[in-house]
């Protein structure tokens, strides 16, 4: 692929730590293979939501779409496929993000999850990220700076603007509002149990599905904003429903998402 890529769309998958969450939240008294359930279901007792905090957690499936500047999707890609090491996903995030020169991250929700267990991830598995932090300069030329958009879009924050509301429906809520799939057979409270039954291939079809929600949430987004045309957008999104049907042969998955594609209305255009 010769153009190269101006933002990275990126989802992560991750699951729980068993050693870790034995040895930090029971002190060891609990097994490994024991503590996770424990844990989960004391959080589901007092929180509601059994959902272990990502301070616990390690990514075992990243997708990365490639965008060009002109918002077009070149490619989407998994890290470390076919071994999914969690080290080795880390470090292939870093370091695909500097080889490719810094292109911005777009994510949704991505500074409340993502990127701060990435950076974990990074301090668990000893990998210097001296680009991303750059300590030497002002807080706000910083890429990970909060408001620095120029290093990482967070759709999540520009549709809540920065949490002052409430964005009930999440991803699945913001494509569907565009006629996309959306949440297919897989949800992201579901991951843990996929991944302890070895179903590590569905949690890597359920990342790339994301992953392209994410990005035509971004091609609106853009529109929002006033750096893309809706005519311009819905150009790329025909492009990239092409470019899907020519790689489902090759990734199935992309066969379901295709059979739930929706159909965004115009309202502007006249009714024939």
């Amino acid at each position: 692929m010769s153009a190269q890529p101006a933002y990275f769309v990126f989802d992560i998958e991750s699951v729980a730590d068993p050693a870790l969450v034995s040895k930090v939240h029971y002190a060891g008294k609990v097994p490994p293979d024991e503590s996770i359930q424990k844990y989960r279901e004391e959080l589901l007792e007092q929180h509601h939501s059994d959902f272990i905090p990502y301070t616990f957690q390690v990514p075992i499936s990243i997708a990365v779409a490639k965008v060009a500047a002109d918002f077009a999707l070149l490619d989407l890609v998994i890290l470390d496929e076919p071994t999914f090491r969690p080290h080795e996903i880390c470090s292939k995030f870093w370091r695909g993000w500097q080889a490719y020169n810094k292109p911005t991250l777009v994510s949704f929700n991505g500074r409340g999850f993502d990127i701060p267990m990435l950076e974990l991830a990074a301090f668990r598995f000893g990998i210097s990220l001296p680009q991303w932090f750059a300590m030497d300069t002002r807080s706000f030329d910083q890429p990970r700076y909060r408001y620095n958009t120029k290093s990482h879009i967070d759709l999540y924050d520009i549709l809540t603007n920065h949490g002052a509301t409430r964005f009930v429906g999440g991803l699945n809520l913001a494509a569907s509002l565009l006629g996309k799939p959306g949440k297919l057979d897989t949800q992201g409270f579901m991951v843990q149990d996929m991944f302890n039954d070895g179903k590590l291939a569905e949690i890597n079809d359920y990342c790339r599905c994301d992953v392209l929600d994410t990005y035509f949430v971004f091609l609106r987004t853009m529109v929002l904003v006033g750096n893309l045309s809706l005519t311009k957008e819905q150009s790329l999104v025909k492009n990239t429903r092409d470019w899907i049907e020519r790689q489902s042969e090759a990734i199935p998955i992309y066969q379901q998402y295709l059979a739930n594609w929706g159909d965004w209305r115009n309202p502007w255009e006249t009714a024939e």
